[in-house]
């Protein structure tokens, strides 16, 4: 190799060993006769000193050395002279003393500072990625990312499950987005498409007998993106057989546990995981992924509302809606402007308008609260005893902002979730540090959507029912609990499971709830059914996110930021131009015009 040794794992007891390094010109200071260049490879940085009285060649090869030019260097290393060591590098205490010296490669002066982590704009990062991921930030979120999937493999592998790819290339099939297609040249007018996950290959694995599968899956969703979504994302698929919602559960807390503390042991992680219902989490949190880092649960006002004089909120109950409300901490000192900012704030996320009473004063109990403490729109309909008791209520304290959403329940939770997380941010209530999982069960197996006037599935098509639902299936399917389950954490959605259907005739079932006919059965879903006939197993598995772990892991707040090579959040690729056009013989060749009429 053109190096004996890596830039950053030289130490104090290397004094004395010639070495030889390559890599970039991370920073050059000339000190008159003296140049000092840290040399930068993967692994970290070295000082090295060319002296021109020890090697004069050496130096004056040297005295051309730029930012990011590839270079390599033979030289002693000895200890640093006392008082010079560098403590903010790991090769601190050490620095080779260089005897020759040659360039390998020159660089053009780059379009950012890949030495200073500064900010730099994001879609300059991604046009130049080759160069971002040379920055130590995104270096070491690359190496994080490694270090997690090696782990998950290990984890695994001990623990008897097999790794099995399965194809990139299938048919298109329902799985809740829409599909990445990709024409057949062999077959004109016929289609694959790219997976949206495994999910049915993985569980004719679990009927081909293999029973403890993984992979660590590249999935595909033709999707509106956000800071946390991809177009294309990796997850870690798992499936296994003979197992209930225990086994799946106590498996992944077991894995994201060891793994987070060997790993990031500087993580404070809370275990046991609890274990939320859907119910309660809406009710608590308004949000099936709640961020458990900090309080501002939800509180069901509705009876009070019942009894109260304010027709906002007694209208609401006899429309068959809610109440309910939650304290912010400290924001009773928000202005005008800012609490109309809230209000509008829930106001597009569908409520018809938010109760703000805001507790000015300073901190105390809520015994000492007095008319001239309370600021709100609707104090003139509300006592003093009646808001010490909403906010008695909703734990809040003065100097705290009680806000109140009145409406339909679904809406209700909609807006206070948001408006929690929101302020949540806001406010940094969260430990950036801290971690803290949940796993939230109990979803209902179909949701009803009001204007197609149909029923989907919460999950997916091939989640099962809780023993003892099945009979609701038919009669009344918004009653039927699933055996599903999402992992989740710091407010982020990171996996979904569930034990899956294995038997054709309570498939066949589900299937008809949904809406598709025996003909359309066959075609999309045909060949899962037909080998829940050869003996299926029951199984049920899950699939966590790596991405949005690795976001988490490394403190990152936007996906981008902990893969290679991304998307932008228009789905493009600043760095290949892609999506691009093609050559008309290409169309050609498979069988295809492009129409872009309006239609």
């Amino acid at each position: 190799m053109l190096k004996t040794t890596s830039c950053g794992s030289l130490r104090s007891e290397d004094a004395g060993r010639s070495v030889t390094l390559a890599g970039w010109v991370h920073r050059r200071r000339d000190h008159g006769s003296l140049i000092f260049i840290d040399i930068r490879d993967r692994d970290g940085l070295t000082q090295v000193v060319f002296n021109p009285e020890v090697a004069p060649d050496a130096h004056a090869v040297a005295e051309s050395f730029r930012g990011e030019w590839v270079i390599r260097v033979t030289g002693e290393v000895q200890a640093r002279p006392q008082g010079t060591e560098n403590t903010g590098m790991s090769t601190g205490d050490i620095e080779v003393i260089a005897a020759e010296a040659d360039v390998l490669n020159e660089s053009l002066t780059p379009p950012f500072y890949i030495n200073e982590e500064t900010d730099v704009d994001e879609l300059l990062r991604m046009r130049y990625r080759y160069l971002d991921l040379r920055r130590s930030s995104m270096r070491d979120t690359m190496i994080l990312r490694h270090k997690v999937v090696k782990f998950m493999r290990d984890f695994l592998d001990e623990r008897g499950f097999l790794e099995i790819e399965t194809p990139i290339l299938i048919k298109s099939t329902p799985e809740g987005a829409r599909d990445y297609l990709v024409p057949s040249r062999q077959y004109p007018g016929s289609f694959y498409a790219l997976p949206q996950s495994p999910q049915q290959l993985k569980q004719l694995l679990m009927v081909a007998g293999v029973e403890k599968y993984f992979q660590i899956a590249r999935c595909f969703r033709d999707e509106d993106l956000r800071t946390n979504r991809q177009p294309e994302f990796t997850q870690l698929d798992l499936e296994m057989s003979f197992v209930e919602e225990e086994d799946i559960l106590s498996l992944t807390e077991q894995l994201y546990t060891e793994m987070i503390e060997t790993l990031t042991p500087e993580k404070k992680l809370t275990k046991p995981f609890p274990r939320l219902t859907y119910r309660e989490a809406m009710d608590k949190y308004g949000s099936d992924k709640p961020d458990l880092r900090y309080g501002m649960e939800l509180e069901d006002l509705s009876d009070f509302a019942r009894k109260s004089d304010f027709r906002v909120f007694t209208s609401a109950v006899q429309n068959g809606g809610v109440v309910k409300g939650f304290a912010a901490p400290g924001l009773a000192s928000y202005s005008r402007r800012q609490t109309d900012a809230l209000i509008q704030f829930a106001r597009d996320r569908g409520a018809t308008g938010l109760v703000t009473i805001a507790l000015q004063g300073e901190p105390g109990s809520l015994e000492e609260l007095t008319e001239d403490n309370i600021r709100s729109a609707a104090s003139r309909f509300l006592s003093v005893e009646q808001v010490r008791e909403i906010g008695e209520r909703t734990n809040a304290a003065i100097g705290d902002m009680i806000l109140i959403v009145a409406g339909p329940e679904k809406t209700t939770n909609l807006v206070l979730g948001e408006l929690r997380h929101e302020l949540g941010q806001r406010l940094e209530l969260a430990d950036p540090d801290e971690i803290k999982f949940a796993f939230v069960v109990d979803f209902p197996l179909f949701e009803h959507d009001e204007e197609r006037e149909a029923w989907d599935a919460v999950h997916h098509a091939f989640t099962s029912p809780k023993p003892g639902y099945e009979q609701y299936i038919e009669s009344d399917p918004g009653k039927v609990l699933a055996n599903c389950y999402d992992l989740v954490g710091n407010g982020e959605e990171l996996g979904s499971g569930s034990i899956r259907v294995h038997n054709r005739a309570l498939q066949e079932r589900i299937f008809k709830v949904l809406g598709y006919d025996e003909e359309q059965v066959e075609e999309r879903f045909g060949q899962l059914v037909h080998a829940f006939e050869y003996g299926a197993p029951p199984h049920g598995g899950i699939a966590p996110g790596i991405d949005r772990l690795i976001m988490m892991l490394a403190n990152r707040d936007n996906i981008r930021d902990v893969i290679a090579f991304p998307k932008t959040q228009n789905g493009t690729d600043p760095l290949f131009g892609a999506p691009g056009k093609v050559d008309v013989a290409q169309l050609d060749e498979l069988g295809l015009k492009l129409d872009f009429a309006k239609s």
